[in-house]
């Protein structure tokens, strides 16, 4: 009986990883994370696997908290892991990125990051 439960254990410590790596999370983006950039049109995020866009979102704002993002994500025609959507025009300045997604797998996660638009 010791002998399964001790298998079991070091089983699910080898599996824990590789459950941890099931969900989506974000691989890259443009604007790169804590990047400084001339002014996008767009912000574009890739995930490590591919996402529900109608279940995902992307918000981007301006040092004062204003929306800065045009209409809803979009998840890329070509890439089903790229979920994008439009910014208006940034002026320069600080600007921060929330997303949240929801994984073909059903797993939900969500993050931010910045990035800086030079004068």
């Amino acid at each position: 009986m010791k002998r399964f439960f001790i298998t079991g254990l070091l089983m699910a410590l080898a599996l824990a990883p590789m459950a941890a790596l099931a969900h989506g999370h974000l691989d890259h983006a443009q604007p790169a994370v804590g990047s400084t950039v001339a002014a996008p049109k767009e912000v574009s995020l890739w995930f490590t696997e591919a996402i529900e866009a109608k279940f995902s979102s992307i918000v981007v704002q301006d040092a004062k908290g204003t929306a800065m993002q045009i209409g809803k994500a979009e998840v890329a025609a070509d890439n089903k892991a790229n979920l994008k959507i439009k910014v208006k025009p940034l002026l320069p300045g600080v600007y921060k990125v929330t997303w949240k997604i929801l994984s073909v797998d059903t797993h939900r996660t969500q993050g931010s990051f910045s990035f800086t638009v030079a004068p």
